[in-house]
């Protein structure tokens, strides 16, 4: 009803009325649009049944999905614009996703934001058959559902199993002295009962405000003389030895470690 600029919501309803009688958002506009944040897409995405006819749009760019396995079951009760089911959006995202450990993130995601849960999400990737990168997904929801809330604290996990150390006890709760909750990234415990805490850094830790409560949650554990190591997640990935020397080490292994598989730049 005017003639101005679409907003996101607007665009969201033009694609989907487009697609006539059976038609939802889907993707990571469907996450986004059942409460996921930080996965934005720059066009809407809308799932239809396969040989529906989309007709083209003037100013707004769609990207449509058919599928032989959407009904109306899978869309959202009394949602508009009419979108999939969480679980059916998050697991479609990730299957359409340019790289595996996108596909993993997403996925995480929708867990740490509880969205959803890694139980729902494995009934949902088991419907839907022989997608994109199923087994991968699989692992990772596994890996979810033991108490890993990020693809790097999956990555994490991957990395000590390809290294031969202890799997790894994610989030877990302390509280420092003035009561408050603090979260670790991961704990492991070597076969002499050493006890090493480590914290895995992303670009979020770079922010001012959690690089001092990083720092404050640090300076607690040191005071408890608790062993606490961080390293960046991006070297978690890589398998730098460096970090498999100094784990090692502070978990009293002895004998050589795993050789790891080489990486793709």
């Amino acid at each position: 009803m005017h003639n101005g600029p679409l907003t996101t919501v607007q665009e969201w309803a033009v694609a989907v009325l487009a697609g006539g009688k059976l038609a939802a958002l889907a993707g990571r506009s469907g996450a986004q649009a059942g409460g996921l944040t930080g996965w934005p897409q720059r066009c809407p995405a809308v799932v239809v049944p396969r040989g529906t006819t989309y007709p083209s749009l003037d100013g707004v760019l769609v990207k449509v999905h058919e599928s032989r396995r959407f009904t109306a079951e899978d869309v959202h009760p009394g949602s508009w614009p009419p979108r999939v089911r969480i679980e059916r959006a998050l697991v479609d995202a990730a299957a359409w996703s340019p790289r595996p450990r996108t596909a993993c993130g997403i996925l995480a995601a929708g867990v740490q934001q509880r969205l959803t849960t890694a139980a729902r999400l494995m009934v949902t990737l088991d419907r839907a058959g022989a997608i994109r990168y199923r087994q991968i997904l699989r692992s990772a929801l596994v890996d979810i559902a033991g108490g890993a809330d990020a693809v790097s604290e999956i990555d994490f996990i991957r990395f000590c199993r390809r290294n031969r150390l202890p799997r790894p006890q994610h989030q877990q709760v302390r509280r420092d002295p003035d009561g408050r909750r603090r979260y670790l990234d991961a704990t492991l415990v070597g076969p002499t009962g050493a006890v090493v805490r480590v914290e895995i850094d992303g670009a979020l830790h770079l922010v001012v405000s959690t690089y001092w409560d990083d720092m404050s949650r640090g300076n607690e554990l040191a005071i408890s003389r608790e062993t606490a190591l961080r390293f960046p997640s991006a070297l978690i990935y890589l398998d730098d030895p460096r970090i498999v020397d100094q784990l090692r080490r502070a978990l009293h292994l002895s004998g050589p470690s795993a050789p790891t598989a080489a990486r793709a730049s």
